[in-house]
């Protein structure tokens, strides 16, 4: 599969519960949609972009981070699931060149960033990518978010990040539209609906130029404090956004009635395929 040098587009993931991916046949089909859509997403590109950057929910720091390993390890960072998913490997290469690009980008921006050689995938990164290139055959590099969840912050530094789009670098932020696990099944419908709602409407019929603001007053939206407590899930989508500038937004995964009565949607901006 050639590699892509066109601009490509970003991506906000609800990336699912967990080592999902792993459990399949325990999950009574509750995840094929979503894994469809992350299969999806490689054909969508039309080529294997030349690494993917990934923004992890679950991944903060003090200052912005990027992953800098060539073999980046596993980070297993969940409880109370089988056993067998406490040894799963994704065996993607890092790749510290871009990495180092990264961190001088978001310094570029005014933010203080460093390189980390140690951390590894964690499941915010490896659930979602093993759909998406099971062969983990395309390098990838993470991204922390920072303390604070200043959404001004992680939209600035998605503008920063955007000029790799131009060298084939595949940005995804990897979080939930909805995330809450002490409110799911039915008590969740409405809330999560209406958060849906208006996430669809700040991302797919505002106009790209006001949306950034939309996000960084996220807060008052309806509901918004139900699908997120903390915002950590929230976060990687504004660097997506960041990174998107003016590109229009398509709803790549949309289901209703997730774990019982969650709506979850994940997005795309930018054209199939590149421009």
């Amino acid at each position: 599969m050639p590699v892509t040098t066109e601009r490509l587009p970003t991506y906000f993931i609800s990336h699912g519960g967990g080592p999902w991916r792993y459990m399949m046949a325990q999950s009574n089909g509750m995840y094929d949609r979503l894994a469809q859509s992350l299969r999806d997403m490689p054909r969508q590109l039309g080529e294997r972009p030349k690494a993917v950057l990934v923004i992890s929910a679950h991944w903060e720091e003090r200052e912005f981070t990027v992953m800098a390993a060539e073999r980046p390890p596993m980070v297993y960072d969940y409880a109370g699931f089988p056993e067998h998913t406490y040894h799963v490997q994704y065996m993607a290469p890092g790749l510290p060149a871009l990495a180092e690009q990264a961190r001088q980008l978001i310094q570029s921006a005014g933010f203080s960033a460093r390189l980390d050689a140690q951390r590894g995938f964690d499941h915010g990164s490896f659930a979602p990518l093993v759909v998406m290139y099971p062969l983990a055959d395309v390098p990838v590099v993470q991204l922390s978010l920072r303390a604070g969840y200043d959404p001004a912050e992680h939209l600035a530094v998605g503008r920063a990040l955007a000029p790799l789009r131009e060298q084939g670098v595949l940005i995804v932020g990897s979080g939930l539209s909805y995330d809450n696990t002490r409110r799911m099944g039915p008590s969740a419908a409405g809330p999560s609906m209406q958060f849906d709602d208006w996430l669809q409407q700040t991302l797919i019929t505002t106009e790209p130029h006001q949306r950034e603001q939309r996000l960084i007053d996220w807060q008052d939206a309806p509901a918004a404090r139900v699908p997120h407590p903390q915002e950590d899930h929230l976060l990687p989508l504004m660097v997506a956004v960041g990174a998107a500038g003016h590109d229009e937004t398509v709803c790549v995964y949309h289901e209703e009635g997730f774990f019982g009565g969650v709506t979850v949607s994940s997005f795309r901006f930018g054209q199939e395929g590149g421009v």
